[in-house]
């Protein structure tokens, strides 16, 4: 129950925050100011567009599909957040500690193809259909070598517990999986590539892509339901971030070994960790220009799924190396 009101409660907080920050990295790397009217340097931009999308009407299209319209915003939202109920926040707040966690988060988060695959059919609409078809055919590719490279970590740490990987990755940052094991480098980069193609973020944001599909699968949405799909997206960024961290820095570990833990310490280092590859992410986005279709499934198949085989199977190796 703790960890479900804080991750819930931290979610809404940082996707005002994140939104704000992302306009703030977007108008620095193009060179310009970005918001800046309303608050001290447009801090309350963001909390003056929620207002205005809380307020709009919920605009339906005569020859929607109701039923299915109106639920696939919190289907997709609810496949997002259940996990993030395996996530530790730190050594006492161990989330829903289950052994199989790590596989538990993987196959409840690729429930949120349905919720888009409904928004696009139930809209109606040839756009907002294509785009709901990219996005099944993209987030499906891209969870082969995602899942891959998680059992990668898997395979070096010998448990699906993610508690148990944090706690295993406690002492210090020479404790933590991608310097401990350093030929899991290649496994992060995979792993990151795939997760910005999972969360539907530039360059693989091709499901609502506006210059050729308005917005794609969310076309007909608006107001608060329009506003479940943003807040999914973000949600779904930090989750990848959250579980990156885990996997890779440490958790909620400390990087100087033996320094003041609890469950307060053990928060601010996980969710440091996990900001900062949201940074990242959001850098990616305004840096690199968007694939074509035919790119983004051969950068999945031809080039992430078997490079991530080949180190599935040299991370087996070493574990046999290790061990023997």
């Amino acid at each position: 129950m703790i960890s479900f009101v804080f991750y819930l409660a931290f979610l809404l907080i940082f996707v005002v925050f994140a939104v704000y920050a992302e306009r703030k990295t977007a108008a620095f790397i193009q060179n310009r100011l970005g918001p800046m009217e309303v608050g001290p340097k447009g801090i309350l931009q963001t909390v003056a567009d929620l207002l205005k999308m809380l307020q709009k009407e919920d605009i339906r299209a005569n020859a929607v599909d109701i039923v299915p319209f109106l639920i696939a915003p919190f289907i997709v939202f609810a496949a997002v957040f259940c996990g993030y109920s395996v996530l530790p926040i730190s050594s006492e707040w161990t989330g829903s500690a289950i052994s199989s966690g790590v596989f538990f988060l993987l196959a409840i988060v690729s429930l949120d193809v349905l919720g888009i695959l409904m928004a696009g059919w139930a809209s109606n609409n040839k756009y907002s259909l294509y785009g709901a078809m990219r996005s099944v055919a993209q987030i499906v590719s891209y969870e082969v070598p995602l899942g891959l490279s998680v059992l990668c970590v898997i395979i070096m740490n010998g448990t699906l517990n993610l508690n148990q990987m944090s706690a295993l990755q406690d002492g210090g940052m020479l404790a933590w999986n991608i310097i401990r094991f350093p030929i899991l480098i290649i496994p992060f980069i995979i792993f990151f590539i795939a997760g910005l193609a999972e969360s539907n973020r530039a360059p693989f944001d091709l499901p609502e892509s506006e210059s050729e599909l308005i917005s794609g699968y969310h076309t007909e949405y608006s107001g608060f339901r329009w506003g479940m799909f943003m807040l999914s997206e973000y949600g779904m960024m930090l989750l990848i971030s959250i579980l990156g961290a885990i996997l890779f820095f440490g958790g909620w570990s400390s990087p100087i070994a033996d320094m003041v833990s609890g469950p307060i310490w053990g928060a601010f280092w996980l969710l440091s960790k996990a900001l900062i590859l949201v940074f990242i992410q959001m850098w990616v986005r305004w840096t690199f220009p968007r694939l074509r279709v035919d790119q983004l499934m051969s950068l999945s198949w031809k080039y992430l799924t078997p490079a991530s085989i080949l180190m599935l199977f040299v991370c087996s190796l070493w574990k046999l190396w290790i061990m023997s």
